[in-house]
């Protein structure tokens, strides 16, 4: 199930909140609430592919009891250790499993292929990614891993981690929330007029990010990348609208996470802070996914060192770091370079002074070079091979001869309805206000702007074919 439905927001959600609702507001019936958020946590996963639980119900079942084995007063070391090591490895088990036999398979019989044999183990045996995975597989392990350095105390009891992992506004494309974060308020929260109107106000400005601008913009991306032998300015418009989707996709995605968790009295992270703004590759990522680049940082970066092991271990750290980054997106060679695309810049500013080559310009251009670099890598992360990837980066320098069918495809991409999409895209990406800031005064008047907005999107989702969120595959 996906927010952006007439299911989700005709009968799901109205149904949801108010069962939630009509529980008596007493300290203990906040575990009734509790158990009401994973029932429906786990009807909403569950909707078109029942089994989906089952892999999301066992890592739950084991990270509880791995983490009340670490916890245990008295517990000796190596039994903590042992439990510690048993999560980790049983988490990135599903997660490979899931995730990576399929290129494993494939690979297999390539080799094969190659050795003069027949296999065709790939075809036969079909591995589905369940929704999500990587993302609660994240949560769990951030668990038991805070557990065990002491930053976090264990769940009082099984309804309350099983209500964590399976929240569903962060279930499927995040953002990654660790226990620490929203313990208390799993045990004891308020719900008040204000914190639900909040909510509502960003969900529905996340569900027209994502049915008036990203789905806009998506449509000009899919046309440009299944088109060949592109001239600049197809690759230009093309990449461009990506930029534009991916952002607007995902980032209305993080702001219906944030809205219908506040709207059931709890607080998610902002996860996205005008990425577009920034000024090098530092700052990008500081300001995108910032719940995977700060679990990314202190699960993965710090423990191998981070700073403190000297230069060259630094900037082995960051690349590592990155290229785990990037195969966390997916087992493709364009997300393993993507990643490491990123982790080469991160590498270049250290080596500047945590500057860029660009720092000299005005900060418009250095915005705007910026911008440019994330798109080449975009390029990358869209396409669906390397050489197509490689072929993509020809296009948008001039290096590709134009195929012969290029005026039918700007005659397509370049109409005035692409174009109007394409400016609205650009001044809302780059307009100063972000919509958490904007909602943290609600007004009357800010909440019926929301309401004609979201009124707006909902008739606009009814005429759409176009609706995929891209995390999804994540």
């Amino acid at each position: 199930m996906v927010f952006s439905s007439h299911i989700f927001l005709f009968y799901f959600l109205p149904i949801f909140l108010l069962v939630y609702y009509l529980v008596p507001f007493t300290w203990k019936n906040f575990y009734l609430r509790n158990n009401w958020i994973t029932i429906g946590s786990y009807v909403f996963y569950g909707w078109l592919m029942p089994w989906y639980i089952i892999p999301m119900f066992a890592s739950t079942v084991w990270d509880y009891v791995c983490g009340k084995i670490i916890t245990t007063p008295g517990q000796k070391e190596w039994k903590r250790k042992a439990a510690l090591l048993a999560a980790v490895i049983a988490d990135l088990s599903l997660l490979v499993f899931f995730k990576y036999t399929p290129l494993a398979l494939e690979g297999f019989d390539k080799l094969n292929g190659l050795l003069g044999g027949n296999s065709n183990v790939a075809t036969l045996w079909n591995v589905v990614l369940p929704a999500g995975i990587s993302f609660y597989t994240f949560v769990a392990l951030s668990y038991t891993i805070d557990l065990y350095r002491g930053d976090a105390k264990p769940a009082k009891n099984f309804q309350s981690f099983t209500c964590f992992i399976a929240l569903f506004p962060h279930l499927i494309a995040g953002p990654i929330i660790r226990y620490n974060t929203v313990a208390d308020m799993l045990g004891q929260r308020t719900h008040t007029v204000e914190k639900f109107a909040s909510g509502t106000s960003i969900f529905m400005l996340g569900f027209a990010k994502k049915i008036l601008l990203a789905n806009g913009a998506g449509i000009i991306a899919d046309t440009v990348f299944r088109a060949n032998n592109l001239d600049p300015a197809a690759a230009w418009w093309g990449i461009v609208a990506y930029h534009f989707q991916i952002y607007f996709d995902f980032c209305a995605y993080s702001d219906m996470a944030v809205g219908l968790a506040r709207m059931l009295g709890i607080e998610f992270i902002k996860n996205f802070s005008g990425p577009y703004h920034a000024v090098s590759f530092t700052d990008f990522w500081r300001r995108w996914h910032i719940s995977l680049s700060s679990f990314i940082r202190d699960y993965l970066y710090i423990p191998l060192g981070g700073n403190r092991l000297g230069t060259g271990r630094m900037y082995f750290n960051l690349c590592f770091t990155f290229f785990v980054c990037g195969l966390w997106h997916g087992a493709k060679m364009t997300f393993v370079l993507w990643g490491v695309f990123q982790g080469v810049f991160m590498i270049l500013e250290r080596v500047l002074g945590k500057r860029t080559f660009y720092s000299a310009l005005p900060l418009p251009l250095q915005i705007l070079v910026t911008n440019v670099l994330v798109m080449f890598s975009w390029a990358l992360f869209r396409s669906p091979s390397l050489e197509q990837g490689w072929l993509y980066w020809k296009s948008m320098l001039g290096g590709v001869v134009p195929a012969a069918t290029t005026p039918l495809l700007h005659a397509e991409i370049f109409t005035g309805k692409n174009i109007t999409m394409m400016i609205l895209c650009a001044l809302f990406v780059w307009q100063p206000v972000q919509a958490h800031d904007w909602v943290k005064k609600l007004t009357v008047g800010k909440f019926v702007i929301c309401a004609l907005v979201f009124l707006l999107a909902v008739c606009a989702m009814f005429t759409q074919t176009y609706n995929p969120f891209l995390y999804f595959q994540f």
